[in-house]
């Protein structure tokens, strides 16, 4: 019998916290459930704007028609996790609860289509007020491993939960994570159940961000990433979204230090996907890969990626998610169609050997060629005609540009908090949009236990 991604998991967890246990820290003994709590809130406020430059026009509430969408709000998440409880199988909770506060949304600015997603909207189409999220999971430790169900952050390639909007994304499932050999983190999940960043519900259908809705039970994963030492890691994944696809990643990081001011970096990312069972995104399969290489020289540091995609279907991932660790994957842009080749360029600058601890720049430039729908199956066909009609989409083109400032306070009164300002604008021919984009997030993370 094909044994499921969890089942997999927690054999593999369970056989390495078996081997570990007699080796369990003292630390570990030690800790309480009350002892290892710890409790943060974090603060974000969060400005977005995007303008549509060719003019795709969406309704707004009022009835009018806007090609320009902005919203401001402010979240507030706190985090509880407690300790485990003593003994050979400790016991303990995590626990978060979220509000999202809308603050204004450009005199009307906002609604279907405009696609920030900050918010949810009532039945008028309208920008809700406020929002909250609360969840909790129940965990064991058993030596190194540590089970979770409940509310869940998962945080692999192939299923990683996203956090680019006010409050965080959550799935709900059962996840094992196991750290019985030093370097080595394997872990594994089943889940059945997502929420986008603007839901207040934890029990949210699966979506994906080109296919929107999929009707699966359940997201499997397993994997490991393991850190030879401080030069050199890999990572190794495979996922079942139940219904739709397998996933399969492998990845790799590598630094080379010169001098004590001079090194070389770079890494690998590659992903197959097939579809599977029901095939609910329809026939596919698709491997897509990213390499990278750079240069850092004190508060300098430069690279360059190239990126393809060799499927005759957009390279698909979890909605909302973080779930796609290649290169090219930028602010707006993921230049993952079918058949795209993309080359970035991008630079980052350290202010702190200037005498400006905190403050950093970046600076990234991405251009894709070749984007070419003509085998694409129909979930992710495009067309020159509107509705789906007329002939694919082929030589597509786009570019990415995106700019940021960030500042970190270091010290006083105000230590930790941030402020990022992120501009983006991409161009592209008919099958993607042309916009302007603003960000302005201001995180201010209290430690309270």
């Amino acid at each position: 019998m094909k044994k499921s991604p969890l089942t997999m998991a927690i054999i593999s967890a369970l056989a390495f916290g078996a081997s570990a246990m007699a080796q369990a820290s003292e630390s570990q003994v030690a800790e309480g459930f009350i002892e290892g709590s710890s409790l943060n809130i974090l603060n974000r406020n969060m400005y977005f704007n995007r303008d549509f430059r060719k003019g795709e026009a969406r309704v707004l509430p009022s009835g009018e028609r806007s090609s320009y969408t902005e919203a401001w709000g402010h979240g507030i998440m706190a985090n509880f996790e407690s300790g485990f409880t003593q003994g050979t199988v400790g016991f303990g909770i995590d626990a978060y609860a979220g509000l999202g506060l809308k603050l204004d949304t450009g005199d009307g600015r906002y609604g279907p289509g405009g696609s920030v997603n900050m918010f949810p909207v009532d039945s008028d189409d309208r920008a809700e007020d406020s929002y909250s999220k609360v969840g909790a999971a129940v965990k064991a430790r058993f030596a190194d491993t540590v089970v979770k169900a409940g509310d869940v952050f998962p945080t692999t390639p192939v299923v990683h939960y996203g956090d680019s909007r006010l409050l965080p994304q959550s799935f709900k499932g059962v996840t094992v994570v196991n750290e019985s050999i030093e370097g080595l983190t394997l872990q594994g999940g089943r889940l059945h159940a997502m929420s986008q960043p603007q839901e207040s519900t934890s029990r949210g259908d699966f979506a994906t961000f080109y296919a929107g809705q999929v009707d699966s039970p359940w997201v499997g994963y397993f994997g490991g990433d393991y850190e030879l030492n401080d030069n050199l890691g890999f990572s190794l994944y495979s996922s079942r979204l139940k219904d739709a696809w397998d996933q399969y990643y492998a990845g790799m990081w590598w630094t080379y230090p010169l001098s004590e001011d001079l090194s070389l970096f770079g890494g690998l990312n590659y992903y197959n996907a097939t579809d599977e069972g029901k095939k609910q995104l329809g026939d596919f399969s698709n491997n897509i890969y990213s390499g990278s290489i750079g240069v850092k020289y004190g508060a300098h540091r430069v690279a360059l990626s190239h990126q393809r995609n060799n499927g005759d279907d957009d390279f698909d991932y979890l909605r909302q998610s973080d779930s796609i660790f290649l290169d090219n994957s930028l602010q707006y842009s993921d230049f993952n169609s079918p058949k795209e080749r993309s080359w970035m360029v991008r630079y980052d600058l350290d202010m702190a050997d200037f005498g400006v601890p905190g403050l950093s720049f970046m600076a990234r430039y991405a251009l894709g060629r070749d984007a070419d729908y003509s085998n694409a199956n129909s979930i992710y066909m495009r067309t020159d005609g509107a509705g789906g009609a007329g002939n694919p989409l082929t030589d597509q083109k786009r570019w990415e540009r995106n700019l940021e400032v960030k500042y970190v306070f270091l010290e006083g009164s105000l230590k930790d908090l941030s402020v990022r300002v992120r501009q983006m604008t991409t161009r592209a021919t008919a099958y993607e949009s042309d916009l302007d984009e603003v960000r302005v997030i201001v995180e201010y993370p209290l430690q309270v236990l």
